[in-house]
């Protein structure tokens, strides 16, 4: 064992895959053996690994200007330009910009300008944030606040309360209906609690409302179609702010140019990283409104500074390694790209549903789920998510990396670069490894009937 105190992992089970080299969108490991990665890293890799003219982008900015702050006005030319073209492409008019390094600090970022702006525009009360059951938003202090899983919140006696975090229901239909309810009547029902919720609350409190327009890992969950549409139209009768979090939805990944798009809302807010620089080096930016920025303008002077940044936001490589993702997204018409695939992909998926183990397959684009289950009739789920792991690692020794996210739901996310032969690949390795699970829950007598 090394020195390492791994991320997101079971301190008992580390040091489980040794990862050497990548190429395309498979990665070897120290043993030689080849895997297809089926999500992107962790939903981020959109190019692949070994992309030469990122590589060759990143390695000029290194030449040219390895490093500069951004305190005190000082700025460089590649954070200009890279800022320019995200406003130009995001469905947010005359946004304003602040980077930093992951989707957790964009996320701690949005928090912080909230309270800062409604600070200075005279309602220091409105500081709430609604978050999903099942939501994940990071790991920051803020940021695992936000999230709903209860294992990031586990013995890390997160200040809830005091950060004004306040929790309402996930629009995962296959979980959430009760009874025979429709999905008309589950939207209607979970709305009402959500209305109840701000009334109860005093929206006068409540800052801002977020959510992933897509959950990543929630468990892949992709709501009604109605829902955003009809959370929008109840934060703007209590004008509080609509927050899409993009760290896993932007740049293709649904089918659209931003997952907030594909689900049908505008928000006032996103958070981006992951996908902006398929993850050659770290960067994200939390976008907000110009009438935000403005009102923060005056008071930034009367205190001298505006007191939040970071040593390595609007880092200059990893400006450039973002500016010439974006440039090869658009070139290459990838987005396109991952539309078509995506459709394959879901069909693909799919074929899955009338498996003995498979609950719901769900997804957009590029992204989906499959839940195992341990009644396919009633849908239950097996006590723990120790199916769930079983599939991962049976993928894995078939040459397939995949992750079991909310237990049981085996998330799948390639890199957009992938072709439908490739998919289809990667589905036959899946296939495999499906059946090898079900072949270990029979003999284990975990099926429910």
């Amino acid at each position: 064992m090394t020195s390492i105190i791994y991320p997101t992992t079971n301190l008992k089970q580390v040091e489980q895959l040794n990862i050497v080299k990548g190429e395309g969108i498979y990665v070897y490991d120290d043993a030689g053996n080849k895997y297809l990665e089926g999500l992107a890293g962790l939903w981020c890799a959109a190019l692949g690994y070994g992309n030469e003219e990122l590589i060759d982008a990143i390695t000029e900015q290194l030449k040219t200007l390895s490093y500069s702050h951004m305190f005190g006005g000082r700025t460089h030319k590649v954070v200009i330009e890279l800022a320019d073209k995200l406003i130009e492409m995001l469905p947010i008019e005359n946004g304003k910009v602040f980077f930093a390094n992951s989707g957790s600090e964009a996320n701690d970022s949005h928090m912080k300008m909230l309270r800062y702006y409604f600070n200075v525009t005279g309602e220091p009360q409105k500081h709430k944030i609604i978050a999903l059951e099942r939501a994940y938003h990071g790991v920051t202090l803020a940021a695992s606040a936000l999230t709903g899983l209860e294992v990031m919140h586990k013995h890390f006696s997160l200040p809830m309360d005091a950060l004004g975090i306040l929790r309402t229901d996930s629009p995962h239909y296959y979980r959430g209906r009760q009874d025979n309810e429709s999905e008309r009547e589950f939207v209607s029902r979970i709305l009402n609690k959500l209305e109840e919720l701000i009334v109860k609350e005093g929206p006068e409190t409540i800052a801002a409302f977020i959510a992933e327009p897509v959950g990543g890992a929630s468990g892949v969950v992709i709501p009604p179609d109605s829902y955003f549409p009809e959370v929008e139209t109840l934060l703007t009768k209590y004008d509080i702010m609509m927050w899409s979090d993009e760290v896993i939805c932007g740049f293709g990944r649904t089918g659209n140019d931003f997952g907030c798009q594909t689900m049908g809302f505008k928000p006032q807010l996103i958070s981006l990283a992951k996908q902006l620089s398929s993850a050659y080096l770290p960067i994200s930016a939390s976008v907000i409104p110009d009438y935000m920025y403005e009102a923060m303008v005056e008071p930034s002077a009367e205190a001298g500074v505006f007191g939040h940044g970071y040593t390595y936001t609007g880092h200059p490589a990893a400006c450039a390694a973002a500016l010439k993702t974006l440039e090869i997204y658009q070139r290459d018409k990838l987005f396109d790209h991952a539309r078509e695939v995506g459709v394959h992909m879901q069909q693909r998926l799919a074929e899955f549903a009338d498996h003995p183990l498979v609950g719901e397959v769900r997804g957009r684009g590029l992204i989906a789920a499959v839940e195992l289950v341990a009644n396919k009739k009633t849908g239950e789920s097996f006590e723990s998510g120790a199916v769930g792991a079983y599939a991962k690692q049976a993928a894995q020794d078939n040459g397939l990396l995949i992750r079991a996210v909310a237990g049981n739901s085996i998330a799948f996310c390639p890199p957009l670069i992938i072709t439908k032969e490739q998919i289809d690949e990667m589905i036959e390795k899946f296939d495999t490894a499906l059946q090898q699970t079900l072949d270990h829950v029979t003999r284990e007598g975990l099926l429910k009937s």
